[in-house]
This record gives C-alpha cells, sequence and structure tokens, in this order.
C-alpha cells in the first residue's frame, strides 16, 4: 500500500504569495502524487488576514484545509465565513467565543491549528494543553498533521517533541522563514520548526524591502505592503505510513514560481 504524502506550504504573503500557490498547486498535485495540500493563508488577503473570495480561490485550485495564525481576524467580512466553512482554521486555543475551529478533518487527514505564546504579544489559552484537547476529539485512524504558529524556535521545538508519537507531523509556521530541521522525531512525527512562507522572492518575510527599511531606518510607523514581483513556494513534503499513521519522511519543497 502505498504511503500518504501531504504538502504543507507556509504563510501565503500577499497577491504573491496568493498566485504562487494558485499556479503550483494543480501541478504539485500531479507530479508529486498528494493526496492532500494544506496552506497556512493567514497573511493571503492585503500582507494581513484573508477575505472569503479569496480562500475560495485557494480551495478550488486544489488546497483541501486552510490554516491560521494571529491575523486570522485582521478583516471582519471572514468572521461568518470562519463559522460556516469545516475546511478553514483559526488557532484552537484562541479564548472562547471567537469565529471559526481550530479542527477540521479531510478523509483520512486532521488538521488542528495552534497558536503559540511567547513573543506573540496576547495571552492565548495554553497551547500545549490545548493539543492534549484537540487529540481527544480525532478519530481513531487519522493522520493528524499539526500546524504550531509560533515566534519562538524553542517553543515550536517544545511542540514536536512534546506530541512526537502522538501526530503525523507538526510544522511551524508565522516567522515567513524555512528552517533547515525537518526530521523525523524518535518516536515517528515529522518535524520542521519553520515551513517558510508563499510570496515575493525580493522581499522581507514578504513584505516590500523600501517599506521594511525605512521603518528599521526612521522607527517611524510605516505602512507595510506586500511586495510584489516573482514569487516563490515554501513547503514540506511530508509521508506517512497508511497502516501505523506516523510518517516515514519529511524534505523540503521550495519552488521558484514565474
Amino acid at each position: 500500500m502505498t504511503a500518504m504524502r501531504v504538502l504543507f506550504l507556509g504563510d501565503l504573503v500577499g497577491n504573491c504569495g496568493r498566485d504562487a500557490v494558485l499556479q503550483s498547486v494543480p501541478k504539485l498535485r500531479r507530479e508529486l502524487s498528494l493526496d492532500y495540500v494544506v496552506v497556512n493563508g493567514e497573511n493571503v488577503s492585503g500582507g494581513r488576514g484573508i477575505l472569503p473570495a479569496v480562500a475560495d480561490e485557494i480551495f478550488l485550485c486544489g488546497v483541501d484545509i486552510i490554516s491560521g495564525g494571529n491575523h486570522s481576524f485582521q478583516h471582519r467580512e471572514v468572521y461568518a465565513y470562519l463559522d460556516a466553512t469545516p475546511a478553514i482554521l483559526r488557532p484552537i486555543n484562541y479564548p472562547p467565543g471567537a469565529p471559526g475551529h481550530g479542527i477540521a478533518t479531510t478523509g483520512e487527514l486532521t488538521v488542528v491549528n495552534i497558536i503559540g505564546r511567547t513573543f506573540m504579544g496576547a495571552e492565548y489559552d495554553d497551547p500545549f494543553r490545548a493539543a492534549d484537547a484537540a487529540l481527544k476529539s480525532v478519530p481513531e485512524g487519522q493522520f493528524v498533521l499539526v500546524d504550531f504558529h509560533a515566534e519562538a524556535t524553542s517553543e515550536k521545538q517544545a511542540m514536536g517533541w512534546y506530541l512526537d508519537g502522538r501526530v503525523t507531523a507538526v510544522v511551524g509556521t508565522h516567522t515567513h522563514v524555512p528552517t533547515a530541521d525537518q526530521r523525523l522525531l524518535p518516536r515517528g512525527t515529522a518535524f520542521c520548526t519553520d515551513a517558510g512562507m508563499c510570496g515575493a522572492v525580493d522581499s522581507i518575510i514578504g513584505d516590500d524591502v523600501e517599506a521594511v527599511l525605512s521603518r528599521f531606518l526612521s522607527q517611524m510607523p510605516t505602512r507595510l505592503p506586500a511586495a510584489k514581483g516573482v514569487g516563490k513556494i515554501n513547503g514540506l513534503l511530508i509521508e506517512a505510513d497508511r497502516e501505523t499513521k506516523r510518517a516515514i519522511s519529511i524534505e523540503r519543497c521550495d519552488r521558484v514560481i514565474g
């Protein structure tokens, strides 16, 4: 029996990230014989947040689940969409009453979206206990992928070790910079500190270079528009055993699109 193959793509940033995904996902599904595609879409609309029409485009190109993060609620127009659309997530450990949900299932794959607390500038519920609670609701026999949206590398690595052997994969998002530490942990969980981003090649974490430099040099409030130009995707291809649901490989999938 062939292994399950899922592609996880890092944070989509602006129109450039959206276009890179729309162009590449249909081809990658065929080329890599993918069973599932998951993307983090919390920065795709204007560089911050996600709008319903953009989410619809992403689903139509072949993405199965969209995860989120600290910018999930940037646009009020998405609140009802988050409630009504099972395949789009926001972090599960937002306080009770926040729109949307943090866990989604499609076929054999369940995705759990969690946000970290270290250096994130807000008081979220404990991500580790949130992970425990989420796993209790996952049916037996599912592949489980955790998108841990966090700033600190230590917190992301801690989550990987905490869930080792309990989930198929733990993938970090949020910093937009891909890390080279992808590996299989001892008990069979695939891990990488950060998947990276889908956005402009010539950018500073997806934002316009001149605008970011202006903010650093002047220390004045400056709008940071998403960068334009040639796009790229940063992602991770994860294979898992269909019987044990444990990972058997994880490798980077980075492409320039343009």
